[in-house]
């Protein structure tokens, strides 16, 4: 564009010095140069305004580039929210599908214990395992998921030793169900609850302690837990 411009302006320039230039040139080629240098002008101003036209057209491009670019960015915003919104979906339905619940009871004859030393009760006989985390030859349930759990222990026990039972998250110690030995009483009744923040892999089981027992026989003594949320 520049080249032209500047061909253009020399052009201008040789035509003007020719008619400046009386003493070497003759009449008929001044009235030549006369003739020929309106016609100059005139495609002088053409091209300014071609090249105005041009700025002009340029400017439109580089806003339309602009505009270009914030719809991308926009489009990219838009992709970038909907994938969110499908993991969170996806998540949801993850969270739906996870089912986990147990109830099992000793389902032993007679009265369980005392020993001598504290005892991981085996609840052998399951009522309800869904997820299969609960382990009816170890007694242990083991967290599937991270979350939030929920388990009850009961107990029915006679009165001439104490009855008692432990609920431990791993090694942890979290809840208790007692009742104290009693000559006057022919049976004993008890139980407890907890919500528990347990991470995948954690184990949740009941303990009789040393010297207690409870009654094994007709379902009385149940250990049941479910997932209340995952986390």
């Amino acid at each position: 564009m520049h080249f032209f411009s500047f061909s253009f302006a020399l052009l201008f320039c040789g035509l003007v010095l020719a008619q400046d230039d009386g003493s070497t040139a003759g009449t008929e080629e001044n009235v030549e140069v006369q003739s020929c240098f309106p016609d100059m002008c005139d495609l002088l101003k053409e091209f300014g305004a071609m090249t105005e036209k041009l700025k002009a057209m340029e400017t439109r491009l580089k806003d339309s580039e602009t505009r270009l670019t914030v719809s991308e960015t926009r489009l990219r915003e838009s992709e970038t929210r909907l994938n969110n919104s499908e993991n969170q979906i996806l998540e949801l339905r993850n969270k739906e599908r996870t089912n986990v619940m147990f109830s099992a009871v000793v389902g032993t004859r007679g009265a369980l214990g005392p020993f001598n030393t504290d005892t991981t009760l085996i609840y052998k006989k399951v009522i309800t395992n869904i997820g299969n985390a609960y382990n009816q030859y170890t007694g242990i349930f083991v967290a599937p998921v991270a979350g939030v759990y929920y388990f009850t222990i009961f107990f029915h026990a006679g009165g001439e030793h104490q009855a008692k039972l432990y609920l431990f998250k791993n090694n942890e110690h979290i809840i208790t169900a007692h009742d104290h030995k009693s000559e006057s009483e022919s049976a004993d009744n008890g139980g407890n609850a907890v919500f528990l923040q347990l991470q995948q892999g954690d184990q949740v089981y009941v303990k009789l302690p040393a010297y207690c027992h409870v009654w094994g026989y007709n379902y009385h003594t149940t250990y049941s837990g479910f997932l209340v949320s995952k986390m």
